[in-house]
């Protein structure tokens, strides 16, 4: 039921974030005099409207977006003579840029407020060196299951006796007060045997764990995979609040940390492309690759289902997740390409550059940009962005990424 309710928040939450999106551009549309006829959310069949005005207000079947009619668009849409004086292509480029560019301008708002919320408002946890869980096993690199079998050996840290309640102190002849200290220890100790103390009810016990190794992300670098040393124990948590200043800058910083990623993936989109067959073939499936809207939306259902942490410490996490992918969605429609709006903002720049050197060296007005000539370019960028969203849906359905 808690994960069925995290799947229901993200969804409605995203497309909160796409109606916002979307009321961006029929505000600031209206403010300028143009003329707005629709204003949907969703797709589809329609199942609730209303007008006011001259727009029609509503919702439809489909949630998988929706759109915000300004007549005069394109040089493709046929006009009626009474509206061509408030056609969105008679506008001055400033304002015709404001407008295109709403949608991108309200992500990174939405990304921005929901970071600080999480962060300030509802709180984030963080790891400690308490022991929440203790791994039954580690399986075998190659095993499609988390579970454990009759065959595999107890991890390092049930063959010690490691219990949950336990405080780790230190690893090898180091001290440790965190679990990102802790865990690097761990992962750089290898194989074989390593040094545990912890505190457990008060008493100071020294153990002897023989750790096993396996394949993991880098955490310099999530886009490698290191051999790391591994003892099979899960952190618990403390919940932090930050405070205006310090949720603004963390949330600045999380906010060009998913740029950066983004940039990773379309840096390396053909290898993580190819990952995604292999992950419908049965390969695992890599936590840090592509992911469409179906996963997203199971893994904000998994943090709601997360054990050791509190309700307000879950939304908090899906929150988090809604936010980064504002900020995506905001790099994504912001590419120059039709039909995004990065793409009417290219060529509304374009335009309007090409105009004023007409003009300064005494050539008449050259005119709108003809977007037929585009069409070819927009169709294989609208087939590709159709084909990348199916395979990552038979992605998401037969091997879905989890945070187990």
């Amino acid at each position: 039921m808690l994960t069925l309710f995290g799947v229901v928040l993200f969804v409605v939450l995203l497309l909160g974030s796409v109606a916002i999106h979307e009321f961006g551009h029929c505000v600031t549309a209206k403010i300028f005099k143009m003329k707005v006829t629709e204003y949907f959310v969703g797709f589809g069949p329609k199942l609730w409207s209303f007008r006011r005005g001259e727009t029609e207000y509503g919702l439809k079947a489909i949630p998988a977006g929706g759109y915000c009619k300004i007549v005069g668009m394109t040089d493709l849409e046929e006009l009626d003579e009474a509206d061509r004086e408030r056609a969105f292509y008679r506008y001055p480029a400033p304002q015709k840029l404001l407008v295109l560019g709403a949608g991108v301008i309200l992500h990174v708002i939405i990304g921005f407020a929901l970071f600080v919320i999480a962060f300030m408002g509802i709180g984030t946890y963080t790891p400690n060196t308490t022991v929440q869980s203790v791994s039954e096993c580690i399986p075998a690199q190659t095993a499609t299951t988390s579970e454990c079998g009759s065959a595999d050996a107890p991890s390092p840290a049930k063959a010690i006796g490691l219990a949950v309640g336990d405080r780790i102190i230190a690893v090898g002849a180091n001290p440790v007060s965190d679990w990102t200290t802790t865990s690097r220890l761990i992962r750089e100790a290898g194989t074989g045997p390593v040094a545990i103390s912890v505190v457990r009810d008060g008493t100071l016990l020294n153990l002897t764990a023989n750790l096993t190794t396996r394949e993991r992300a880098d955490l310099d670098d999530p886009t490698k995979t290191v051999t790391v040393g591994v003892l099979g124990v899960g952190p618990a948590y403390d919940t932090a609040h930050d405070g205006p200043i310090a949720a603004s800058d963390r949330s600045v910083h999380l906010m060009w940390d998913v740029v950066e990623a983004a940039g990773t993936l379309v840096k390396d989109l053909p290898d993580k492309v190819g990952e995604i067959f292999g992950a419908i073939k049965g390969d695992e499936r890599d936590k840090e690759g592509l992911s469409g809207v179906v996963g997203a939306a199971r893994v904000s259902g998994e943090l709601v289902n997360l054990d050791g942490a509190s309700a307000t410490e879950r939304i908090s996490l899906v929150l988090l997740n809604v936010g980064g992918l504002n900020i995506f969605l905001a790099l994504f429609n912001a590419v120059p390409l039709l039909p995004l709006d990065g793409g009417h903002m290219a060529v509304t720049t374009y335009e309007a550059i090409k105009r004023r050197l007409f003009k300064l060296f005494g050539r008449p007005d050259p005119g709108r940009v003809d977007i037929s000539k585009l069409l070819p370019l927009t169709y294989v960028f609208v087939v590709f962005l159709g084909a990348l969203t199916l395979l990552l849906l038979a992605a998401d359905i037969v091997n879905p990424i989890t945070l187990s």
